[in-house]
């Protein structure tokens, strides 16, 4: 069973910055994609950004420009780096990964991110 850990959510002000960490307890080699997605109270959960595991990064439309997913050395973490926040981004961030052989997918307890106007 893989578990994913995140960490970094919290209270920001609008225009504010955060940096959303995830680690994956599977190797890198076992895994294909990572990603963040979000689920704001009311609505379906969304997917926010993805990276390959050829470090191409896919992103959504409302967030581009503003947010950055990269990967660290090891290839087993994902970061989600938040700039230019605006109170419509709050929502609970979940970190997603999907493995190469399986292709079956996992997912992070979820963190709280609330930006204030």
């Amino acid at each position: 069973q893989v578990q994913l850990v995140e960490s970094g959510g919290g209270l920001v002000q609008a225009g504010g910055s955060l940096r959303l960490s995830c680690a994956a307890s599977a190797s890198a080699f076992s895994i294909n994609a990572m990603g963040w997605y979000r689920q704001a109270p009311g609505k379906q959960r969304e997917l926010v950004a993805s990276i390959a595991n050829d470090d191409t990064a896919n992103y959504a439309d409302s967030v581009k420009g503003r947010f950055t997913i990269s990967r660290g050395n090891a290839k087993n973490t994902v970061y989600l780096q938040m700039g230019s926040l605006k109170p419509e981004d709050t929502a609970v961030y979940y970190c997603n990964i999907r493995m190469h052989v399986t292709q079956l997918e996992y997912w992070g307890q979820g963190t709280q991110v609330t930006v204030s106007s």
